[in-house]
């Protein structure tokens, strides 16, 4: 009961969560428990209103409070024998005919107040003009069974709804009854949300040209050497059969040699081909089809999976393709498992499907081996050798690929103009020549701030600083354009305003500004990963200069700075606001070991976690 108005009545809900510690995806995890908090308070919300809804059309405008009756005799109803024996032979007869109509149509009758639920009439076309005896309101009972499988009469009816809708609004080219059955099957054949969720989907393949990309498709070639995965026969039920060595595939390379946007292409790609596998399984096999298996192998799944931008691309992988192609996957099962799996699907599972979670099978150590396992989904004979079997599989290992497949930022940033994943890129390239510094400016607004950077250093050396100004830096100073020779000296040099430094070479160490990590001295090929916990409010600076063993003295070194090549980076880096970071410093360097194989250096401070290699 409200406080201020005994007449009203409150739904209220609470939730906790206090995370301290989770591999340094504390922020991630409570974000993703915010969305199924909300999630949850909108379901609510719907009923409340269904609800409420279905009271005004009855014209009930007010309920009485609810009041615990007091026990007492209920009074006695008498009936009629008259009325009783009329009432038994109405509900005989409806009996009848309903089951008459079940045997002898497959199309439910059109007076059915079923036809219309959950369907709305500006958006459906009018059922009550529907007439079942003509041939195309009915679905032939032998089609159905060699291409749709099982349906109700109920669920039969939705799709004769939402193919109609489709055909009207389209004007053209429709989709198949096994595409629309599959958006139906994903909202429990709800009409009206089945049919937002395909109008979505039609408008977001034509929007991205999705037809015509995946027909001009042509698989990279490091996707050809370096992707674990791939079509292997099909499971007992006849349905295709994918594999995926997900613990062997280096997700930082592939990202990073053909993008966020290449690999969901790739992914789009495998869904493409499922889609049709399945349509050749059910053609071959005389009876629907309609989904295939995926088969995951985890063995040698580590930390260094956990990469954050890759689980950001991952994450929006999957909402795409769950929008998409629903209800495609039998089952996925999991297999070999290791103890750092349940971080990865704490993180993965909330951005599934409750049906698409539902199919998960999970198996760790070697319980696939054994009953229950993958004997009782594929036959023994296709099990393939890395799991014990004698099948060959012509699907690859995977491995580190390597950094000379790497694509420049720029081009990485290409791929964008199909399919975009983000608002804007995920990695900056930048080219460096002698003297020349590249710098990134972070205002940190209060205390606790982490900063995080990650980049490779794809040609040449450079140094990496990190920096923090005594006065705050809201712009970058006006550079002054020197003439003469100096000009010309300036000008090879690349002294221009984005390779020029915040840091006045008049500004003292210590007073002017302050080195907040340790100098490190990156390397051709190597790749560099760190976070900085800040102290203090005020300017922060990522900083890359071109690094040089000895300096340079003669005058003739200017000949060798113009012919002389660029050092080349790829970078990556965020802020994580106080609020957002609830992890101890224990998680954030457990987070940046799981980064990186080898540390480069081991004079950690109180307050920050050193770059690693």
């Amino acid at each position: 009961v409200h406080p201020e108005n005994t007449d009203w009545t409150c739904f209220e809900q609470t939730a906790a969560l206090d995370i301290k510690s989770f591999f340094g995806f504390e922020s991630t995890v409570e974000k993703i428990a915010m969305k199924q908090y909300s999630q949850n308070i909108s379901k609510g919300k719907e009923i409340i209103e269904y609800f409420i809804e279905e009271l005004r059309k009855d014209g009930i405008t007010f309920v009485p409070r609810w009041q615990e009756p007091t026990p007492k005799s209920l009074p006695e109803i008498s009936i009629s024998k008259e009325n009783k024996n009329l009432e038994d032979s109405e509900t005989e007869n409806d009996a009848k005919d309903a089951e008459l109509r079940d045997r002898t149509s497959s199309t439910p009758s059109t007076g059915s107040a079923e036809l219309l639920l959950g369907a709305s009439a500006s958006h459906l076309p009018n059922m009550d003009k529907l007439n079942i005896n003509d041939d195309n309101n009915k679905l032939d009972a032998d089609y159905i069974k060699r291409c749709l499988g099982d349906l109700t009469p109920l669920q039969e009816s939705r799709l004769i709804q939402l193919k109609k809708w489709v055909g009207e609004l389209q004007k053209g080219k429709v989709p198949s009854d096994t595409c629309l059955l599959r958006f139906l099957r994903a909202r429990d054949f709800h009409i009206e949300k089945a049919r937002e969720m395909l109008s979505h989907s039609l408008i977001w393949r034509k929007k991205n040209q999705i037809d015509k990309l995946m027909a001009e498709y042509e698989t990279p070639q490091v996707v050809k050497d370096y992707f674990p995965g791939g079509w292997h026969h099909q499971d007992k039920e006849g349905r295709p059969l994918y594999l995926l060595r997900l613990g062997q595939m280096d997700v930082k390379g592939l990202v990073k040699s053909i993008g966020e946007e290449g690999l969901l292409k790739h992914t789009l790609h495998i869904c493409e081909e499922g889609l049709r596998l399945t349509e050749e399984a059910t053609s071959s096999h005389g009876r629907p089809v309609t989904t295939w298996t995926l088969l995951v192998d985890l063995e040698g799944l580590n930390m260094r999976h956990l990469w954050r931008p890759g689980i950001r691309t991952l994450l929006k992988i999957i909402e795409i393709v769950e929008a998409n192609y629903p209800e495609t996957m039998s089952c996925v099962l999991i297999i070999r498992a290791p103890r750092v799996f349940p971080i990865l699907w704490t993180l993965v599972s909330t951005f599934i499907d409750d049906n698409t979670r539902s199919k998960f099978l999970f198996y760790g150590g070697n319980d696939y081996q054994g009953t229950g396992g993958l004997i009782d989904f594929m036959p023994k004979e296709h099990i393939p050798d890395f799991l014990g079997g004698d099948c060959k599989t012509i699907v690859q290992e995977g491995g580190l690929v390597p950094k000379s497949m790497y694509q420049p930022g720029e081009d990485i940033d290409g791929t964008r103009l199909h399919i975009p994943l983000s608002e804007q890129s995920m990695y900056h390239s930048v080219s460096l020549g002698r003297g020349q510094v590249h710098e990134v400016i972070l205002l940190i607004e209060e205390p606790g701030s982490v900063i995080c950077w990650d980049f490779d250093v794809m040609k040449c050396d450079v140094l990496f600083s990190v920096l923090r100004t005594k006065v705050p830096i809201t712009h970058r100073p006006e550079p002054q354009s020197p003439s003469g020779a100096m000009g010309v000296i300036d000008a090879v040099m690349g002294s221009d305003e984005q390779h020029r430094s915040v840091i006045e070479k008049t500004w003292r160490e210590g007073y002017e500004y302050f080195r907040v990590e340790p100098q490190l001295v990156c390397h051709d090929g190597e790749s560099i990963q760190g976070s900085h916990v800040t102290s203090y409010m005020g300017t922060y600076v990522l900083q890359w200069r071109y690094y040089e063993s000895a300096p340079h003295t003669s005058p003739l070194d200017i000949i060798d700075t113009i012919t002389a090549p660029k050092a080349k980076i790829m970078y990556y880096y965020e802020m994580l606001k106080s609020a957002d970071y609830r992890g101890s410093m224990t998680s954030l360097q457990s987070c940046q070991s799981g980064f990186s194989s080898l540390s480069s250096n081991t004079n950690k401070s109180a307050i920050s976690s050193c770059p690693s290699r």
